[in-house]
């Protein structure tokens, strides 16, 4: 369960899981209220977890994206769980 401990971790795995491959600047753009360097410290994190993956293209200026890995896809029916009850759990406005 250590996996999706902290504030950041299930945003990043959700828009991974909307579209992905993605840019660390699209991860940015998604998660406005999060800081560069938690991006970099989450993302490390989900990769050395075996849940996310980093894909680097030789080419100049460096291009680098992430993706899920099927343990991350795997993660796909739990969160949609939680999604579900959270939206049942908690009245809208």
């Amino acid at each position: 369960m250590g996996i999706l401990e902290g504030r950041w971790k299930l945003l990043i795995i959700h828009h991974l899981l909307v579209r992905q491959p993605r840019r660390f600047s699209d991860l940015e753009r998604a998660i406005p209220r999060v800081t560069q360097k938690m991006l970099i410290q989450q993302l490390r994190a989900l990769e050395a977890d075996g849940v996310v993956r980093r894909i680097v293209y030789p080419e100049l200026p460096p291009h680098v994206e992430y993706e899920l890995t099927e343990a991350g896809v795997a993660l796909t029916p739990a969160l949609n769980a939680l999604h579900d009850w959270a939206a049942d759990s908690c009245p809208g406005p």
